[in-house]
């Protein structure tokens, strides 16, 4: 039996190795973030195991992003299909639990960050929009929410404080425009409107866009809702000024640079002993506390425990990884139209990764528990055997640092109204280098042309 434990626990350490996510995909991630798309799908079609491995859920996000780029878009809503198809059908395994608890959380199927299981709908709304399917995209824009409130409801304690999305209300209400409902295009700026100033302001550091504001007052004066539009001038501090009439519009979206990969940390606790069949894990430093109850164990583990003095648990974080732009405009017929950050994936990464932290560390905790009653069962039939169990324990304390590395660091928008025919516009970024980039668009007249670009440079 020790035999079978400890051959399973060297071959995962083996197999998992040091490094982290990031690292052992990074020819990958190299081809995506250097805009080589042909190359990075040939390279994700080379991994035969990808859409029945434990990292599926990654590998479908990536090659729905890598098909987007390519203009693939009906092949990367079918991808992003499936990711979205295990979102809703994650199923915990007992074998891969089990072993998770004597090896570390790396070995499991990747569960994605609820903020990731988000955004792929607004991959597929953007898919669906170059389709011409406004009324697919407005479905995407639905399941947000509806994702968020169910993933929270799963959370009995600690629940997550990014529960509603603010750019998703947003971009219903420019699908909703571009269709023609008006009016629900003014509800659904309304409660974009909401979000932002309750949530996205205080959790992630976002105001509530310029461009909102207008498109809220100006859907409230094609709607004669007159109370309504002067409210939010006096809110806003501004005057409508109504454009010109047989226009067409031209929304664009901005997707900048790259979002966060996750690295590891550490935490040592100390055992302030043992009393009554609990002992306490302390952590002064960051003024951690985690009583664990052993009292039901035999008295060789009981004694294990108690000698315990200095513990380790490995724990995910973020890694920034910094765009190149701060800000940008869209230049058009001699006007510039500053794109506004509607959604900063990074910030909301962070947070969800703050959110659960608690779990994170009540599952750190159990596995650490797990491998030190193994630790003593196995130093009690032989003190060599203990010996290994323990230097193993150490080596395969790790994180899972697994995370969609193919998002963008955020996105901006802006609406451009323009005559009815072909206009030559510029995409205008700045910050620690400045950068522009030609557009040619067949503006039609009283119809919204939508169009999304991702400036890819980021520090690596």
């Amino acid at each position: 039996m020790k035999i079978k434990i400890l051959t399973t626990i060297l071959l995962s350490t083996l197999l998992a190795g040091c490094a982290t996510y990031y690292e052992q995909n990074l020819k990958l991630q190299s081809l995506i973030t250097s805009g080589n798309f042909e190359a990075a799908d040939k390279e994700l079609s080379k991994d035969t195991k990808g859409e029945e491995g434990k990292n599926r859920f990654l590998y479908f996000c990536n090659r729905g992003v890598v098909a987007f780029m390519n203009g693939q878009y009906e092949l990367s809503n079918d991808y992003f299909n499936k990711a979205d198809y295990y979102v809703e059908d994650y199923s915990k395994s007992l074998g891969n639990d089990a072993l998770a608890l004597i090896t570390n959380p790396m070995v499991k199927p990747y569960r994605p960050e609820d903020f990731e299981a988000v955004i792929i709908h607004f991959y597929k709304a953007l898919n669906y929009i170059y389709l011409q399917d406004y009324e697919g995209a407005l479905v995407e824009c639905r399941r947000v929410n509806i994702v968020l409130q169910n993933l929270n409801d799963k959370y009995k304690k600690n629940k997550n404080k990014y529960s509603r999305d603010a750019f998703a209300h947003c971009l219903m209400g420019l699908i909703y425009e571009a269709a023609g409902s008006t009016n629900d295009a003014f509800i659904a700026y309304r409660n974009a409107l909401e979000i932002y100033e309750e949530d996205y302001k205080e959790l992630f550091g976002v105001k509530v866009p310029d461009q909102l504001k207008h498109d809220l007052m100006r859907t409230a004066h094609q709607l004669g809702f007159g109370t309504e539009l002067k409210f939010y001038e006096n809110k806003f501090e501004l005057e409508y000024q109504a454009e010109e009439a047989d226009k067409g519009h031209l929304v664009f979206f901005w997707m900048n640079g790259f979002g966060p990969v996750k690295d590891e940390w550490s935490i040592n606790f100390t055992n302030t002993g043992y009393n009554d069949g609990w002992i306490t894990l302390v952590n002064e430093e960051h003024g951690m506390t985690f009583p664990i109850y052993i009292g039901n164990k035999s008295r060789d583990q009981q004694a294990s425990f108690q000698n315990l003095s200095f513990l380790r648990v490995a724990f995910p974080k973020y890694r920034e990884r910094k765009p190149i732009f701060s800000d940008a405009k869209i230049v058009a017929e001699g006007t510039a139209y500053p794109l506004q950050l509607g959604q900063n994936i990074n910030a909301v990464a962070y947070q969800c990764l703050s959110d659960r932290m608690m779990r994170e560390m009540a599952a750190g905790i159990a596995r650490l528990a797990t491998k030190k009653a193994m630790e003593s069962i196995a130093r009690n039939e032989n003190e060599n055997l203990g010996t290994i169990v323990s230097i193993v324990n150490a080596m395969t304390e790790k994180a899972d640092t697994r995370n969609w590395q193919s998002l963008p660091y955020s996105i901006s928008y802006c609406r451009v109204p323009l005559d009815e025919g072909t206009h030559n516009v510029q995409l205008e970024a700045g910050g620690r280098m400045d950068h522009s980039v030609p557009f040619t668009f067949n503006i039609k007249k009283g119809k919204t042309t939508f169009f999304a670009f991702h400036n890819l440079e980021s520090e690596k």
